[in-house]
């Protein structure tokens, strides 16, 4: 515990990372935490899987413990924004446990459950709250929450924030926060819209960088089979069936870009016999807990997601990544395959790519700067194709490339057809913006890709 303990942090969190086992510093905690400590405003890119939550929850809550003041009633002395709910649940947990020996108290709330007890438990006020921006704007219309005693504000994956319409939302917000406060600004990636989001919240930050653009997950080795779409169904039943009988698939997670196309993927792999769980934002977060559950604890190998839904999901043991459809957003691919690999582990991503996700693909060599192994189509693909069950798939009437919204412009179950996504945080969930050879087989190893990032 050398490290944390020359910086300083309060006895009661160095208790905590000892619980953890936490003993060496990431990277982003190392150039982090220090000028945290000063009170110095922070501007950071780095992916999630960086150690980032440790960066800014440390001395973030040695500075709460050391000014200790009695909690205000339907305030909070910290916010943390976080774009979806399940990457708001996980900091929340984490920050809890690094607060277990301190007399402070972490609350998170997020759409899709009753906004009413959520209230309530803000009447006597909490020292740290995380929130998604739908949610939050909520509790404030409703007079059970006031950000007048901000004293620390973090804002966690802007860019992805942005993608989901929330930019209007976070303008209110930083209307609503005290002049005087710490800000902490987090994104996986730096454009200029995120550069000039990011000057209505830090003044005169320190800029930490861990994990560049164009960084992929270390030790992934990265595939690609050209197939048609029609035939995408089959071919990812077949690869899933043939690494979970040589016992080389751990956890996979499934990628697709929309909300439909994701239940349609996992439907037909319940009927393959692979067991397999959705996830986007038109599940209800009691569906949305259960699978994550199932997929952690490993009764469902397959997870299919879509890529707003998948922020948050940090799961060990992701042993393979399939990208059902390419994203039409080089940088997404790289946010998809950091989910594996992680820990030390090795990893493989297998991309599935039609005639006309061909530019997609140049896009993401372009960034990453792997050009991904050609992997063909398995020698009786098409005996073995005919054979699978074929589901029934019946469209729906909201059913689009839009990311999923429905056609009366109400943004599906709980959404009031608002961009920020309120009511439940869930609008443009997985929008689009703007038999894998086990390790080792012929003809695979040789095609072996790494590219090295920052951990």
């Amino acid at each position: 515990m050398s490290y944390f303990s020359d910086l300083g942090l309060a006895e009661p969190i160095l208790r905590a990372l000892e619980t953890k086992g936490y003993t060496d510093p990431t990277p982003i905690q190392r150039q982090a935490i220090p000028a945290l400590m000063q009170g110095r405003d922070l501007l950071g890119i780095a992916q999630t899987g960086t150690g980032k939550t440790a960066a800014f929850a440390l001395p973030s809550l040695h500075r709460l413990a050391e000014t200790a003041t009695p909690r205000k009633p339907a305030s909070c002395r910290m916010l943390v924004l976080s774009p979806t709910r399940e990457l708001a649940a996980q900091i929340a947990e984490n920050m809890r446990g690094y607060a277990k020996n301190l007399n402070l108290f972490v609350d998170c709330v997020f759409g899709g459950v009753p906004i009413t007890k959520q209230a309530r438990r803000l009447v006597g006020g909490t020292d740290v709250l995380v929130a998604t921006p739908g949610r939050l704007l909520d509790l404030i219309d409703n007079r059970a929450l006031t950000l007048g005693r901000v004293e620390i504000f973090v804002l966690d994956e802007a860019d992805q924030m942005m993608d989901l319409g929330f930019i209007h939302a976070l303008k209110r917000v930083a209307a609503m926060l005290p002049a005087k406060r710490q800000s902490l600004f987090f994104s996986a990636t730096m454009p200029k819209s995120i550069e000039d989001l990011g000057r209505q919240f830090i003044q005169d930050p320190v800029k930490v960088e861990v994990a560049p653009q164009a960084t992929t997950a270390e030790r992934v080795e990265q595939y690609v089979t050209f197939v048609n779409q029609a035939e995408k169904q089959a071919l990812l039943s077949l690869r899933i069936r043939a690494l979970i009988a040589d016992k080389t698939l751990d956890r996979s997670l499934v990628f697709t870009r929309t909300k439909h196309g994701a239940d349609r993927v996992a439907r037909h792999l319940e009927a393959a016999g692979i067991p397999a769980r959705a996830i986007h934002g038109n599940k209800s977060q009691a569906q949305r807990t259960a699978a994550l559950e199932a997929f952690r604890q490993g009764a469902c190998p397959v997870l299919v997601a879509t890529d707003i839904a998948a922020r948050g999901i940090d799961v060990a043991g992701v042993s393979h990544v399939f990208n059902f459809e390419l994203p039409n957003v080089a940088e997404q691919y790289v946010h998809r395959i950091g989910r594996t690999a992680r820990a030390g582990a090795d990893g493989a991503a297998i991309s599935l790519c039609a005639p006309d996700e061909k530019p997609y693909l140049r896009d993401i060599e372009k960034l990453t700067g792997v050009k991904l192994a050609p992997l063909p189509l398995p020698a009786d693909f098409q005996a073995e194709a005919a054979r699978l069950p074929k589901p029934v798939h019946k469209p729906s009437d909201d059913e689009d490339h839009r990311g999923g919204h429905s056609r009366n412009g109400r943004g599906g179950p709980g959404g009031r057809g608002q961009p920020q996504g309120r009511g439940g945080d869930r609008a443009a969930d997985g929008q689009p913006k703007r038999r894998f050879q086990p390790r080792g087989a012929p003809g695979v190893g040789q095609h072996r890709n790494k590219v090295t990032r920052a951990s």
